[in-house]
């Protein structure tokens, strides 16, 4: 049976007066494609399986242990938590199932713009069959370039977007002839979405108030897995943050450390301050252990490293052989109410002074 694919515009964009792409694929082949207004399209009154465009196609892949298929839903949404530019009750957030190398493809894009797109459908008296995004329409293992993007689909449930500018080495460009014939993933971002309906006030209501009880023991029982789970969060981002950043010696605050080396390659700093800098962190993780797990944030400023600790954390007195280990080396650490400071013997003992 043939199915109708369609290659979307960006959802800020879309009318049933818009231009879109369009396949009718048969078998993993296409028979025939162009390009078509949506309300023309409409006329078939086909089941439609849409692709993002590369701009609304928001992707990346997790590590993840094996976990329970709830676990692995309130994993994602931790992340999601972190990645996400803007309220996250305001995103439709999909992931595929966990691989045999352990990596969860996830995605995301606006509520608004989902329902922006199920309204125009139905104005073109189209029904909506799955959403994906764009690199998931390719065959498993090629690449294709469109409107400034890089989209390649690396196996049935993961696919990568890159702007162009980052290299493209090594990978096989599809056959135009097959741009969309490949298998769909067993995931979408379609989720619950569905056309506008006329539901009357009273039934809508009692929906919204079984919604809300559903809600509140969901959050309740989330609330009591949370730190359990926000810790193996912590841990898998710390390793992807090793993995990305080889070059740090400890990772004491993933988020803030990621987005500091990203600045530093992007503004291509360089020489003695991350010299420096780098022998902080590695003397901070090695020295002092403690510290491990209990930084909220650091700065580095005019050769000290500052780490502030968070509320609850624990640290032993200034006295100790780790305190001498680091005068051998030639540095110190300064405790105040905030957390510590590292430097250079010299500095250090100026500061404790000042602070007197």
């Amino acid at each position: 049976m043939k199915r109708l694919r369609i290659g979307l515009p960006p959802l800020d964009q879309l009318s049933a007066d818009s231009p879109v792409t369009f396949a009718w694929v048969e078998r993993g082949v296409v028979v025939s494609e162009g390009q078509e207004r949506l309300a023309q399209l409409g006329k078939q009154r086909q089941a439609v399986d849409c692709f993002l465009h590369p701009r609304d196609s928001l992707l990346t892949g997790l590590e993840l242990p094996p976990l329970p298929a709830a676990k692995t839903q309130a994993a994602v949404a931790c992340v999601a938590q972190a990645l996400i530019l803007g309220p996250v009750e305001q995103m439709q957030v999909a992931h595929g199932p966990r691989e045999s190398d352990g990596r969860v493809q996830v995605a995301w894009v606006p509520k608004d713009g989902l329902q922006r797109l199920s309204q125009v459908l139905a104005q073109a008296q189209l029904k909506l069959r799955g959403v994906y995004p764009a690199p998931y329409a390719l065959p498993v293992g090629t690449s294709v370039l469109e409107d400034g993007y890089l989209l390649t689909r690396d196996t049935l449930q993961q696919g990568t977007v890159h702007p162009l500018g980052q290299p493209a080495l090594d990978v096989q460009w599809v056959d135009a002839a097959q741009r969309w014939s490949g298998a769909t993933p067993a995931w979408g971002l379609q989720g619950r979405l569905s056309p506008p309906s006329t539901v009357g006030w009273g039934r809508a209501l009692a929906c919204l108030g079984v919604a809300a009880a559903i809600w509140t023991i969901g959050l309740n029982l989330y609330a009591a897995r949370q730190a359990d789970e926000g810790q193996q969060i912590k841990a898998m981002l710390s390793q992807q943050v090793r993995q990305a950043f080889p070059e740090l010696p400890v990772v004491l605050n993933p988020l803030q450390q990621a987005r500091q080396q990203l600045a530093a390659r992007q503004s291509g700093a360089a020489g003695e301050p991350g010299q420096r800098f780098s022998s902080l962190l590695q003397l901070a993780g090695s020295q002092l252990p403690f510290m491990v797990g209990s930084v909220e944030s650091l700065s580095f400023e005019q050769g000290r490293l500052h780490l502030a600790l968070l509320a609850d954390s624990r640290s032993p007195a200034v006295e100790g052989e780790w305190q001498a280990a680091l005068a051998q080396a030639g540095f110190s650490a300064v405790r105040d109410e905030h957390g510590w400071t590292l430097g250079p013997a010299e500095t250090a003992s100026v500061q404790e002074a000042s602070d007197e």
